[in-house]
């Protein structure tokens, strides 16, 4: 385990951040604030007339692995831990949910694991109690792919039941169409298998469903920005425009400390990791000349923030 005072990582972020020219301290500062944040269960910040609150939902302490990362190495990744302050014990991957609150509605993007996945995973309904967010005053949710993390939270582990029955549920067409195609179980791998089946068991039954394809408004003040690559559908959204703008990724980047410094590097997730590579650098650079607020899915608490360049990489600047 990696231990860092919190003066001294800042000493060492502000020098970092002066050698590369940046504003502020390099980002994923694991800083007090942020394990303060992790208790607490969420954060709230506002953009323009929209409130936002991202919502802890745990996280995955995943063991190194060699095919983890497909073009960098263990000891790459190690270092790329360590030289943001983190353990290189493992990877912790953090599960965030963004919600926002506009125009009287309550919309959520994405649904969390339900507490179906690692066994440090699960703290949503918690978290969102904490915040003021209550089950029954949602009125989207917006799904950028069907990965188990931003899915399972939509129906109940032993019946399938739906949690939010009364809540528009939003997806990506050309998502739906790949993981409910008959044919798809029979050449996915094993491990995922299990998942185009439950998919396929749920989905197409539930009449509160609704697909959108491209990039056009889904939702009044929401705009769909496709981002295919890490799957077939995958895709974030805008909420508002030009300064007063959140860009939610979702799974453009899994963790900031290696794929926002490191936007080259291809995940084991991703399905299509070319195309998932130049997806993270058009959001990543939309977001540079834009100034937008970011949420990540897996960037921790606060888990929200700012892009910025950094070198050939970019670096992730935490709200709080």
């Amino acid at each position: 385990m990696v231990h860092t005072d919190r003066r001294t990582f800042l000493v060492a972020a502000g020098a970092s951040a002066a050698a590369f020219g940046l504003a502020k301290p390099f980002a994923i500062i694991p800083s007090a604030s942020a394990a303060s944040l992790q208790d607490q269960g969420f954060y709230k910040f506002s953009i323009g007339d929209t409130d936002v609150i991202t919502v802890y939902d745990g996280h995955w302490d995943k063991p190194h692995d060699p095919g983890f990362i497909k073009n960098a190495t263990i000891e790459e990744t190690k270092a790329a831990l360590q030289a943001a302050g983190q353990s290189s014990e493992n990877v912790r991957i953090p599960f965030t949910v963004t919600f926002v609150k506009t125009g009287g509605r309550t919309i959520m993007f994405d649904a969390g694991t339900g507490a179906q996945l690692a066994p440090t995973a699960g703290r949503l309904v918690a978290g969102m109690k904490a915040a003021g967010i209550s089950a029954e005053e949602i009125d989207t949710i917006l799904i950028t792919h069907f990965h188990p993390d931003h899915i399972f939270g939509l129906m109940a582990k032993e019946t399938n039941a739906e949690i939010y029955p009364n809540a528009e549920i939003i997806v990506p067409e050309s998502e739906f169409a790949f993981w409910t195609d008959p044919g798809v179980i029979s050449r996915l791998p094993e491990n995922r298998q299990g998942l185009a089946k439950r998919i396929q068991a749920t989905f197409p039954k539930w009449s509160n469903l609704t697909r959108f394809e491209g990039a056009k408004e889904v939702t009044p003040g929401i705009v769909a920005v496709p981002a295919h690559g890490h799957t077939p559908g995958h895709t974030a959204f805008a909420v508002g425009s030009g300064k007063d703008q959140l860009l939610v990724m979702a799974d453009s980047s899994n963790i900031p400390a290696l794929f926002v410094r490191n936007p080259g590097w291809h995940a084991a997730f991703d399905m299509a990791p070319d195309e998932a590579e130049a997806s993270r650098r058009r959001i990543f650079d939309r977001a540079v000349t834009e100034n937008s607020i970011v949420t990540g899915y897996h960037f921790g608490m606060p888990g929200a923030g700012r892009i910025e360049k950094d070198g050939a990489g970019y670096a992730f600047v935490p709200l709080a």
